[in-house]
């Protein structure tokens, strides 16, 4: 049986104090005044190299002499203009911790939740190289009905506590302006959006329920009774459909719904191949910690290659639903489809190319050769590498629509990632440690742990 260390369990303790407290500090100084609005943008259109501040454009338009009734509308226009514009940036900076918080929480929402479909695979393959790999899986899974219900409280509060920090089709006012997310609003309102994502958290979590259920009762089951294995195959295999449809449809409400106006048809299948990845670089990351602490010494440098193969070829498979994605839409120039890529060169090139270079240049390097594979410290390299990569990913996605220009990594998008670092470490250690991390009953066991690749 697996002990949590009481040095990694205060670990993971203080990455979620230190976590919170950034937090809460994060949202402490978000609101800003109208003034203090003002007077940051005007410092910035004068370090711009802007001749005459916003503010001093105000405060001598005001001043001038109207001739005319004409010149008196150009004037109230410039002035509802400013106004407009300051408010909007000043939502733009309430809006930061409600998304770095969104983008954290998601990430290793995503993680588990990729962990957990790899898991079904398995069992539906019937493979025979993993099931030394399973309470590893397991133990990750852990996370999903926790990590799925924060994710929905943070979607659902931004909404109903917050200012519509996230989701603009939840601002009723928005709404009323907008035709197209009125076409939408059957689907994109707050209860049915809800309700969906219970749902989906329902599903995904009472089938990591039930498998784990049905595996451990494989492992103290007579040795010719298999009917828990069989189970697990069955449910595994409707999972996976039922996997299908809702990680698709949660991709829509959770991540492309912050972008109302913009859709992709390929989208789902994007955030799926990102999901996959990250959940099996983490069970990578998990076996080699736990095998160097002496507790998985059934998994062989083998099981660690195939964990690098996938890695290596999930990342490929991420790189053309990208490309695919971004180059149907560059070619056919579509307004409403285009805007998106638009927003992300315009202010977030960095990031946005650099986790394509991250995420598919890197991986193709460092896990080409058969050999790297087996060398676990490479593995451990290259898998932070991909988390970083995935997790820059899912923050393109969420800050254009929800801070624009206004992006910054600091305190808040740290701290949020070590809240929930934090808080993913604590759950899936202690879930490692419920039951033996070899499941001996399992028909293909000894397969697994005598293979050799």
């Amino acid at each position: 049986m697996y002990t949590f260390s009481n040095k990694l369990k205060t670990f993971s303790v203080a990455l979620i104090i230190l976590g919170l407290i950034g937090v809460v500090y994060g949202f402490m100084t978000s609101h800003k005044s109208f003034e203090d609005v003002e007077t940051m943008l005007a410092a910035e259109a004068s370090h711009g190299g802007h001749a005459v501040e916003a503010s001093d454009d105000l405060a001598t338009t005001s001043d001038m002499t109207m001739d005319s009734a004409s010149e008196g509308i150009t004037v109230a226009s410039h002035v509802n203009e400013h106004k407009e514009h300051v408010e909007h940036v000043q939502h733009q900076i309430a809006n930061r911790p409600w998304s770095a918080i969104y983008v954290a929480a998601f990430f290793f929402f995503m993680i588990a939740l990729g962990v957990l479909a790899f898991y079904a695979v398995q069992f539906a393959s019937q493979a025979g190289w993993s099931p030394v790999l399973f309470r590893v899986m397991e133990g990750i899974s852990a996370y999903v009905l926790p990590g799925g219900l924060i994710v929905l409280a943070i979607a659902v509060g931004s909404g109903i506590i917050g200012d519509y920090n996230l989701f603009i089709w939840m601002d009723p006012e928005v709404v009323a302006n907008d035709k197209i997310i009125q076409n939408k609003e059957s689907w994109l309102n707050i209860p049915w959006f809800a309700i969906r994502g219970l749902i989906f958290i329902a599903g995904w979590s009472l089938y990591a329920y039930f498998a784990r259920k049905f595996s451990i009762a494989q492992d103290n089951a007579d040795i010719n009774d298999n009917r828990n294995f069989k189970k697990s195959f069955r449910i595994a295999a409707g999972f996976l459909v039922f996997y299908i449809y809702t990680e698709s449809i949660m991709s829509w409400d959770w991540i492309m719904s912050v972008d109302p106006h913009w859709f992709s048809t390929l989208f789902g299948w994007y955030l799926f191949s990102g999901m996959f990845v990250s959940g099996i670089t983490v069970i990578a990351l998990v076996s080699i910690y736990l095998r160097s602490r002496g507790f998985l010494n059934f998994v062989n440098d083998s099981h660690i290659h195939d964990l690098a193969k996938f890695m290596f070829g999930m990342s490929i498979f991420w790189t053309y639903l990208w490309f695919s994605q971004f180059m149907l839409i560059w070619y056919s120039n579509i307004p409403e489809e285009v805007t998106y890529f638009v927003t992300r060169f315009q202010d977030y090139q960095l990031p946005f190319l650099g986790m394509v270079v991250l995420n598919f240049v890197f991986p193709l390097l460092l896990l080409m050769n058969s050999d790297y594979k087996r060398m676990s410290w490479f593995v451990v390299m290259t898998g932070v590498i991909v988390l970083a990569g995935h997790y820059i990913d899912i923050f393109v996605m969420i800050m254009p629509a929800t801070v624009g220009d206004r992006w910054f990594i600091g305190i808040p998008e740290i701290s949020a990632v070590l809240l929930f670092a934090g808080l993913f470490m604590l759950v899936i250690f202690t879930a490692l440690t419920k039951a033996p991390l070899l499941a001996k009953g399992n028909p293909f066991i000894k397969e697994s742990e005598h293979f050799h690749y």
